[in-house]
């Protein structure tokens, strides 16, 4: 038994040492910069929600508080003035797609589109723009039919014929579920023999009435076109992560859960770690049981220190499955028909047999799970693998899985996930990029489930928000603004869509935060302004938890900090 005076006397001498605790952290990690002068500072620490000051030092926050004590603590820090501008914690998007923004950075721009010819004008402009040579591959993204004028039906390869008879076209639905070719991609992926097969496993060949491909392709059957293009060289995926990289830090991204991404894709980013060149925090999902899975599944997780990874830059432990495909593209798997499409329930992209196989794969070898599920059937399928294959799992599973999206859910299994600890990683501005046709393809009855946040979180789950770009914008102050109002930029509809599905701006911005920090294993070190976490914090030019609805997404980035160093001041190159 220890003595008593023995304790008394370590507890006197950790009394005395801490008022030099201040002086002697000065002493060992170079200056302490204290940040003050900001309309207000908004933590996202539910122990202090908001602050005056932080003090920081070596890329780690010393002290949250009051300015007086914060001062008082560190007289001789460097002074580092707001201006009046406001601070929160640096955004997380818990579900985008960092490779594939790169790689949309190098086609054609078709989102906005409203019409083909407006399509064909923009791929015209863009291959006169780069110079394309002859026979070249013509690509690009962002297409959407439901904003064209007429029956929202999908389009068809003539349209592309006419304006590229011999050049092959290629162009992806803004979903990234869906791909629309002409002919001559047809020809070069081998046209008769797309013309005999049969729809894959989780896929469509879209036909006419004769049987002949229209050029749409669906999910699962996107590859039979996309495969047959030349991929991107090594220099060209490194310039388009330059400039995706360019564009979250220029939002106050400060981290992203890049969902899907193999082994050449990581060894890109590890290089740029390497080099100085990664601005961002990337927590990565292996795409599937590939290279990815197994190298990660036989030499360990890539956590790195405080589990921020390599780096502190780049974290591996987790896994990205499909279940289904999107709502938009009809692809999302549905326990009953389409409302407007009878006889259609969708894609489911596994069988639920062979799904459950590989998510007890995935368990032993000690991922963490996320799966893309939209549908209630595909949203059931997964929450039935997830608590079977956890009831038989042993100590390799991490817990906290995820279902990425989960928009549309059965009413049985909405309050599921925080009964199985599943976490709902969701994108608000999918709810109102949706809204204008989601009623027609699900009815009034599916909707009241769908693309409910607020549900959820009362239920108990927990909630991480993301973009899902580039499906969506990279812009994460979009996803706050349809969280608080589910309203478009307009402002419409007028009370917001779905209105009982609004979270505050409190919950909102948690999500966007310590929850998606949550969601990464990564709460403890990033996600909130707390003292011993990072210093990864946006200043803002507007206060976006009290200036009126309307006037949030007039805010902008004055500047973005990761790890305590400005990455981003807005009007600098």
């Amino acid at each position: 038994m220890k003595s008593p005076l023995l304790t008394l006397a370590a507890l006197l001498a950790l009394a005395t040492a801490l008022p030099n605790s201040a002086q002697a952290q000065q002493r060992s990690g170079g200056t302490v910069t204290i940040v003050h002068g900001a309309e207000a500072i908004y933590t996202a620490d539910p122990d202090r929600p908001t602050a005056e000051a932080f003090a920081m030092q070596g890329g780690r926050l010393l002290m949250v508080g009051s300015e007086r004590p914060v001062r008082e603590a560190y007289p001789d820090a460097r002074s580092l003035d707001a201006e009046g501008r406001t601070i929160v914690p640096g955004f997380i998007d818990a579900h985008a797609h960092l490779s594939g923004l790169a790689t949309s950075l190098l086609q054609a721009d078709l989102v906005g589109t409203s019409s083909p010819d407006e399509i064909v004008q923009r791929l015209e402009d863009f291959a006169e723009e780069r110079g394309l040579p002859e026979g070249a591959w013509l690509t690009g993204r962002g297409w959407d039919q439901n904003d064209w004028p007429g029956d929202a039906s999908f389009p068809t390869r003539e349209v592309l014929d006419e304006a590229f008879p011999e050049r092959p076209v290629w162009l992806t639905r803004i979903d990234g579920h869906a791909g629309w070719a002409n002919t001559a991609a047809l020809e070069a992926a081998g046209r008769e023999n797309i013309q005999g097969a049969d729809d894959p496993e989780g896929g469509k060949i879209i036909r006419n009435e004769n049987g002949e491909p229209t050029g749409v392709f669906v999910d699962a059957a996107m590859g039979m076109v996309s495969e047959a293009q030349p991929e991107l060289t090594r220099a060209e995926r490194v310039e388009g992560l330059r400039r995706a990289l360019e564009q979250t830090r220029s939002k106050g991204l400060t981290g992203v859960h890049d969902a899907g991404i193999g082994m050449e894709t990581i060894n890109i980013y590890k290089e740029a770690i390497d080099e100085g060149n990664f601005p961002l925090r990337v927590y990565a999902m292996v795409d599937g049981r590939g290279d990815a899975f197994d190298h990660f599944c036989e030499s360990g997780m890539m956590t790195g220190q405080r589990g921020l990874g390599y780096g502190g830059r780049l974290a591996v432990r987790s896994v990205k499955f499909y279940m289904d495909g999107a709502l938009g593209s009809r692809g999302a798997a549905l326990l009953a028909d389409y409302s407007d499409d009878p006889g259609n329930r969708g894609l489911l992209r596994r069988e639920p047999s062979a799904f459950l196989n590989d998510v007890n794969a995935a368990l032993d070898c000690g991922f963490q799970v996320n799966t893309h599920a939209i549908g209630d059937r595909a949203n059931r399928v997964v929450l039935d693998a997830y608590e079977q294959a956890r009831a038989t799992a042993g100590d390799t599973d991490p817990g906290r899985h995820r279902i990425e999206h989960a928009q549309i859910l059965a009413p049985a299994d909405l309050e599921r996930f925080a009964t199985l600890g599943i976490i709902a990683s969701m994108q608000p501005t999918h709810a109102t990029s949706d809204m204008p046709w989601a009623g027609e393809r699900l009815g009034e009855e599916r909707l009241e489930t769908s693309y409910a946040w607020r549900s959820l979180a009362e239920s108990g789950a927990h909630l991480a928000f993301g973009s899902d770009f580039p499906v969506e914008d990279v812009d994460p102050l979009e996803g706050f603004y349809a969280a608080v109002t589910r309203q478009d930029a307009e402002g419409n509809p007028e009370s917001g869509w779905l209105p009982s599905e609004r979270v505050s701006r409190r919950a909102a911005l948690r999500s966007f935060t310590r929850g998606a920090a949550y969601a990464a294993f990564q709460e403890d070190h990033i996600g909130s302004l707390r003292a011993g976490k990072r210093a990864d914090f946006v200043m803002l030019s507007r206060d976006i938890m009290q200036v009126p609805t309307d006037e949030i997404l007039g805010a902008e980035v004055a500047a973005t900090y990761l790890d305590g160093e400005k990455v981003y001041e807005m009007g600098s190159k």
